[in-house]
């Protein structure tokens, strides 16, 4: 959020209208929550337009008044609670003339679109023909001279919302992340029975024109190919492609699984379908070949907790923005640009996207490909390299190494959800680049009591979706285990870099191998960290490896337990969360699931704040929704524990609400990793794998990380081994004002 309220009243006066259009995806509900929430706050009416444009047009009971707890239990809800319909009579002046005057009889002049381009672009046209809309509606009779002169402005505002990621202008788009859970899910599924019957897989997903999810899927569970418009295979794909498909079977491999997005095409711009895909490896290969297209599946479920907060921020941003917007303001779109909700031009968006369908035509695919926007590009280019395994593989079984150079890979503290996956992309790339991967077991201890074995390509092929920590990790630090024997150990296996993955343990760590360095040679060697810890504290980086794995499990926990408060009534929960003093996973998990509130370390509290806290949920007992859901952070305070808080509320609420207490522990740290780690870690190891090998080449023995680790000294709070600033307290502000805490509770 950029700012928070500065004032209850900012919306006084002014109404809002919030719909959604074209396809459905998850974590629409998370955003129309927040418009309506964020509007109220704000002091303005907040109207639902149901099913669409086409309730626009039709006016009546399809543009309703909303109340906070209209949009109560939506957030957990996959699609539109709303709904969506296509319309053919907002096309036409006529509807538009229909729509305009239902708004104004409402007094409606502020507009929140949740769609994709094509529902934006009408959204912008409306708000371009509104004035001659207006004068068209005065001569009709229909309205009043004076409520042209109070109505004249129509402020938009558009969020995207859609599965496929194809929209110019932000990193994410609503209901993305969510389609790729579900995507990587039956991915998983099917490889367990594939690996039975040593099958191939043709996996189609969606995408439309749009091969992001394509070519994430295809990072996120290793497949052997993928096939992408933006991308598409040259003259001769079936040779290769079967070529590669029978290398990985050669290794061992018991499965081969294809992707192939729904609009993917050929260089010359013609269709390559599932079927020919199948056709080809069944003639070439006379491997048993199935086809499996996940269709609407994939827009299926409950949304994922990045997209739950991608909703929250994008719709209380929106908010915002139209109650700031001028005469003179253009419609925004608000994006994610890193981690910040951000307002971009809407018609420079929609223009920059339908550029990339103008690029596919032409068969520019570069360019295209350049359009998607940063996060596409770095996809692709990582998918290119780790996916060149033919030369690796055969360099390996010729015992050919173009460099006689040997590359560490440990893994150091708490194991996290992707680190296997990030150990597979760091060891491919050294291979692939022709040098020598050995990894470390144990952490530093291992390094110290020489637990080293070396890996080779299929070592890793089944690590991408792996849980914990498959080479084990330690908290262990150098200094703890004698960097006398490490620098032995260094020196006996002729180690040239080494790539730590890990924890505030593993920049710990760095730092006393930096400041041991004069004394001991063998340390002169490059070391690069690479973030994986499910707390998300290390300094430096905004996101670790671990953490999106660990925040849905939380997530998920966090809508069981309060489907048993809704059936119990009058019970409130405690849980929880991990995270040591870092308190990102309390915050991200308690806006994303809806709770009450959530205790933070970064946040002092009292005990004044408690009571306020009680009182707020005695409060809403007495209303609708009849459940409470507080977190707390493991070591928020030494003071007020968590069976303190429990105590308390329970004590407190007594013959109001009841109160239990669940501490969730290492499962937060357990599990299958998610797309979005598998994905994050599959590229940070081989950003971090190329900077090594760069410095190695270039006899560099200087840098420990991308960020020197010397330079986050300052940044560090060591005794409470957290970062001095964290960009995500920013957001805090909103759970309070999600949550509805009234002047008398705040």
């Amino acid at each position: 959020m950029r700012k928070s309220v500065s004032s209850p009243l900012i919306g006084s006066g002014r109404s809002i209208a919030v719909f959604t259009s074209g396809g459905d995806s998850q974590g629409m509900n998370a955003a129309v929550r927040a418009i309506v929430r964020m509007g109220i706050t704000c002091g303005a009416k907040v109207y639902l337009i149901n099913e669409g444009y086409q309730g626009m047009v039709d006016g009546g009971e399809n543009i309703v008044e909303a109340s906070w707890d209209d949009v109560s239990g939506i957030l957990q809800m996959g699609g539109t609670v709303i709904g969506s319909a296509r319309c053919k009579d907002f096309r036409e002046r006529q509807g538009r003339l229909k729509a305009a005057f239902n708004l104004v009889t409402l007094g409606i002049t502020n507009i929140c679109a949740i769609g994709g381009d094509g529902s934006l672009t009408g959204a912008n046209l409306f708000r371009e023909e509104w004035s001659s809309l207006l004068e068209e509606l005065v001569a009709d009779g229909k309205i009043s001279g004076e409520q042209m002169a109070k109505y004249s402005h129509l402020n938009i505002v558009g969020l995207v919302g859609s599965i496929d990621n194809d929209f110019c202008g932000t990193d994410m788009t609503i209901g993305a992340d969510s389609a790729l859970h579900r995507i990587v899910e039956c991915v998983d599924a099917i490889t367990t029975t594939a690996v039975s019957h040593q099958r191939a897989f043709v996996l189609e997903v969606m995408g439309r024109h749009c091969g992001y999810l394509a070519l994430v899927t295809g990072l996120a569970c290793g497949a052997d190919w993928i096939f992408i418009p933006e991308h598409p295979p040259a003259d001769g794909w079936e040779e290769k492609m079967c070529a590669k498909l029978e290398n990985a079977r050669s290794w061992g491999n018991r499965l081969n699984v294809v992707i192939v997005s729904e609009g993917a095409i050929d260089s010359h711009g013609n269709p390559i379908t599932s079927q020919h895909v199948k056709d080809v490896i069944c003639k070439r290969l006379d491997l048993d070949t199935r086809i499996t297209v996940l269709g609407h599946v994939q827009r299926g479920g409950s949304p994922s907790a990045f997209d739950r907060l991608l909703g929250t921020r994008m719709g209380a941003e929106a908010v915002l923005a139209l109650l700031e917007a001028t005469p003179d303001t253009p419609a925004y779109v608000v994006s994610l640009d890193g981690n910040q909700a951000v307002r971009v031009p809407l018609m420079e968006c929609v223009e920059k996207t339908k550029e990339v369908g103008k690029a596919l035509a032409e068969k520019d695919f570069n360019k295209a490909a350049n359009l998607r926007g940063r996060t596409f590009l770095g996809n692709l280019e990582i998918y290119k390299k780790l996916g060149a395994m033919s030369k690796a593989m055969k360099d390996q079984a010729a015992h050919i190494l173009e460099k006689p150079y040997n590359i560490a890979i440990m893994n150091v503290g708490a194991p996290a959800a992707g680190m296997n996956a990030a150990v597979r992309s760091a060891v491919r790339t050294c291979l692939y680049n022709g040098y020598k991967a050995i990894v470390v077991h144990n952490g530093y201890e291992g390094l110290a009591n020489d637990m080293i074995e070396n890996y080779t390509w299929k070592c890793v092929a089944n690590f991408v979706a792996a849980g914990g920590s498959i080479l084990g990790t330690k908290r262990t630090l150098p200094s703890q285990c004698g960097f006398d024997k490490i620098s032995e150990v260094i020196k006996k296996r002729n180690i040239h870099g080494i790539i730590c993955i890990g924890g505030f343990e593993a920049v710990q760590g760095a730092m006393e191998v930096d400041g041991a360095r004069n004394r001991f040679p063998e340390l002169q060697i490059p070391l690069v960290c690479v973030p994986c810890t499910v707390s998300n504290n290390i300094p430096g980086s905004d996101l670790s490896i671990g953490t999106d794995t660990a925040l849905n499990m939380i997530v998920q926990t966090c809508d069981r337990i309060k489907m048993s408060a809704s059936g119990t009534k009058r019970r409130t929960f405690v849980l929880e969360t991990m995270g040591g003093y870092c308190g990102y996973l309390a915050t991200m998990s308690g806006l994303a699931a809806g709770a009450d509130a959530a205790y933070i370390f970064e946040e002092e509290f009292t005990i004044k704040d408690l009571q306020k806290n009680i009182s707020h949920l005695r409060s809403k007992m007495q209303g609708k929704i009849q459940r409470g859901l507080i977190l707390r952070n493991e070591k928020a305070n030494e003071n007020f524990s968590t069976d303190f808080v429990h105590r308390l509320y329970a004590e407190e609420g007594k013959n109001v609400f009841d109160c239990r207490v669940n501490v969730l522990g290492h499962m937060q740290q357990g599990g299958v990793p998610s797309p979005f780690d598998r994905n994050y870690a599959t590229k940070s190891a081989a950003k971090a794998a190329f900077w090594i090998l760069d410095k190695i080449s270039n006899n560099v023995v200087g840098g420990m990380c991308l960020c020197p680790v010397e330079d986050l000294k300052e940044a560090t709070d060591f005794k409470h081994r957290i970062p001095v600033q964290q960009w995500w307290m920013q957001i805090r502000p909103l759970l309070r004002i999600m949550a509805h805490y009234s002047d008398e509770t705040a």
